[in-house]
Formats: C-alpha cells, structure tokens, sequence
C-alpha cells in the first residue's frame, strides 16, 4: 500500500511538473479567466473545513476550491466567446492557486498533508482531460451543442472525478494506517455522499454560467457555497468541542483509580476499527466511539474500585446497576441517546444487544484480558482471543470475536 501511495505522489508531482513548465513556456491563455478561476479557489483553500476521514481520523477539505477546479476544467466558453486554456494550464493554475490558498494554513502550523496538493493536481487533470472531447472540434464536440444533455455530460464527469478522488483519498488512508484499501474506500464514498453532489453541481453551474453570462458568474455562485463552508465549520467545532467533553468524562474513572490509565481509548480506538471492519456507517461509528469512552463511567458509583477495572466477575445485578448508573451520566452530558442506550445494555445478553454494544463489550473483554487478565508475554493476544472464541456460546457475538481477531492480525504484521 506504501507502493500504492508512493506513485500516487510520483505521478502528481511529474504532471504538476509538466503543467507548470508548459504554462511557463507558453504563457497564459486568457489570463483574466485564469486569474479570476484560479482567486476563486485560492479563497476555497484558505476556508478550509475539517471533515472525517475514512481512517477514522478527520481531514481538511475544500469544497470552495474543488468546485473552482472543476468549473474552470470544464469550461469550454465564457461569456460566449469560446476559450483555449488546455488540461495542463488547469491543472497548473489549480496548484498555484491551491499552495497561494494554503499559505496561511502552514504559517499557522497547521497545513494538510502532502495527498491534498496531489489530488487537486490529479483531480483537476482528470475532469480537464474527461472534458477535452466534448470542447468544440473534440470527438465529441461537433456533434453535441450547449443543452440538457451537455449539462448532464458535464455533471458526470465531475461525478466521475469525486469517485476518482475518493479514491485517491482512500489510497493515502490506507497508507498512514494499514488498512485495506476496498473498505476505506467504501468509507471515502459514504463520507462524500453528500459533499461530492454539492461540489459537482457548483462546478457545472459555475462552467454553465460563466459559458453565458461571462466571470460575473463566479462570485454570484461561490458566495453562497463559501457562506455554506463557513456554517459547517461552526458545526464541526461543535461537534470537536463534544468529542473534547466525553474524552475529558471518560478520564474521570481513570484518575479516580477505578479504570487501568487510557484504558477508555485504547477501548474506543479498537472498537472504532472493528466497527469499520463490519462495514458500519460513520454515525454508527461515531456512537461507537463515544459509548466505548463511557462504557466505564458508571463505575464511579462503586465504593471501592474493581481490581483493574474488570467489572465481568462481579454479581449481574451488580454489572447491570453499573451499566444503568452509566446510560444515566450519558444522558444527564445531553450526549446523544443511542450512546447511552449501548452504556446501558453492556451487561445484557449479546443476543438483545445493538451490534454497537456488543463491538463494545467484546473489545473491553480483549483488553482487560491482555492488560490485566493474566494473558501476557508471547501469545498473549492468541490466547485472549480464544477465551473470547469459547464464550461466543453467551458473552459475544462470533463475527465481532472475528473482526477482532483480523484486527489483531494485521496489527502484529504492521
């Protein structure tokens, strides 16, 4: 997968290369377009916003800029004179609006990684040449004139692109992770269900307007989508702030004494991956998160703490009241009702349990048994796991005990 990653990067910087020596060489085509195309996406790269990655993590994204490489790609006219800039003055004009756009980004210390540069140079590229045919005197273009079914051609080949770069994004996941590369991408194309429609209409739009109306178009549509950028990022620092409470709720059991110290991470990291690797949704593996940093809270109300916070050798009644305890401190935080109700159903059977809950509950058996259960040294994993097989008649579910099991694998190879 490294190799994978390794010639996505290769093969971005020789086409950025070779755009940019070819612009310099022949000089600008309509430079007015290209400046006006290239301030609208420097402007997209400066507002970025922060979106989920299919790692599990969270990336930066411009949907601002995406849209101004897409329109300025697809541009055939403009005010219906027709224009000349070719596949490598778009894709040139994208990279240098996009490193001007993320300037600030890394003076501030917090600029993306390297696979953003590359997918704008590759993204762009791809709809640019896509696009070639249907300009006048292509292959296709002689024979199909500005209406509905050229505005259809131009949506999907922005479609085309946003499939091509969540491909690309699934690429660098499984690079920086390990993963394998067809479930993150499956992840990449549920993530960018409702931000790649919205990236690609604008690009059409914005190609289509331009073609009548001339660059006059450009800020009367970005505007609309930057002030949208600007919503979804106050609702992404919401979002942050929640995660900061419950990780900061589930430290509590931690420094009381009552819970091993990252204990409740180590829980929800692994949890999260096993989810993934069951092929749950970004919603159902947020709610995953969150209930496995909070699967321990209600062991504050204990008088003295289990010993390495095991609580599977206590009394059911016990174990219930715990997990009920534990629902409730969810609910009192406003925290979201479906973490509290997989809080809450931890000491029930797996067989009535939300496959959250049982995700849950059988990661925290695996770590207590390899951090405190007497599973250590050599083998301690396989071990573990066993003893989580021989309990799959009651206490978990076999496909998440399995998940698990292809989790740990492929850990112990990285």
């Amino acid at each position: 997968m490294t190799r994978l990653v390794a010639a996505v990067y290769a093969a971005a910087a020789v086409l950025a290369a070779t755009a940019l020596c070819a612009t310099l060489w022949k000089g600008l085509t309509e430079p007015g377009i290209a400046l006006a195309f290239g301030l609208v996406i420097a402007v997209g790269e400066l507002a970025r916003v922060r979106l989920p990655a299919a790692d599990g993590g969270s990336r930066s994204a411009g949907p601002l800029a995406g849209a101004g490489a897409l329109g300025y790609a697809m541009l055939g006219e403009a005010g219906g004179t027709p224009t000349g800039q070719g596949p490598l003055q778009v894709i040139a004009v994208a990279v240098v609006a996009s490193l001007v756009g993320l300037v600030p980004h890394v003076a501030l210390g917090r600029a993306p990684g390297p696979d953003i540069v590359a997918r704008t140079v590759l993204g762009a590229g791809f709809a640019a040449f896509c696009f070639q045919p249907l300009r006048g005197g292509g292959a296709l273009g002689d024979g199909l004139g500005p209406g509905p079914l050229y505005a259809l051609c131009l949506l999907a080949i922005t479609l085309l692109t946003g499939c091509f770069d969540a491909f690309l994004g699934a690429a660098a996941a499984a690079g920086r992770s390990g993963w394998p590369l067809w479930p993150l991408l499956r992840e990449e194309l549920r993530i960018r269900l409702g931000v790649v429609p919205a990236i690609a209409a604008t690009g059409c739009v914005l190609a289509l307007a331009v073609a009548v109306t001339g660059l006059w178009a450009l800020p009367v549509f970005c505007v609309p989508l930057l002030l949208t950028q600007f919503s979804f990022r106050r609702y992404t620092s919401v979002r942050a702030t929640y995660r900061q409470t419950i990780s900061s709720l589930a430290r509590a059991t931690e420094v009381a004494g009552y819970t091993p110290h990252g204990h409740a991470r180590a829980v929800a990291d692994l949890s999260r991956a096993v989810g993934r690797e069951l092929g749950l949704t970004e919603p159902e593996l947020t709610v995953l998160e969150y209930a496995a940093l909070m699967h321990d809270i209600g062991q504050l109300s204990l008088v003295d703490p289990v010993p390495g916070g095991a609580t599977a050798g206590l009394d059911p009644a016990e174990q219930r009241r715990i997990a009920l305890l534990g629902g409730a401190v969810v609910r009192q935080t406003g925290g979201h009702g479906q973490v509290a109700t997989v809080v809450e159903c931890q000491a029930d059977p797996y067989r009535e349990q939300p496959v959250t809950a049982r995700v849950v509950r059988t990661v925290n058996a695996y770590e207590d048994l390899t951090a405190g259960g007497g599973h250590t040294g050599p083998g301690a994993r396989e071990r573990a796991l066993e003893q989580l097989r021989l309990a799959t008649a009651c206490d978990h579910e076999p496909r998440v005990v399995e998940a698990l099991s292809r989790i740990v694998s492929r850990s112990a190879e990285a």
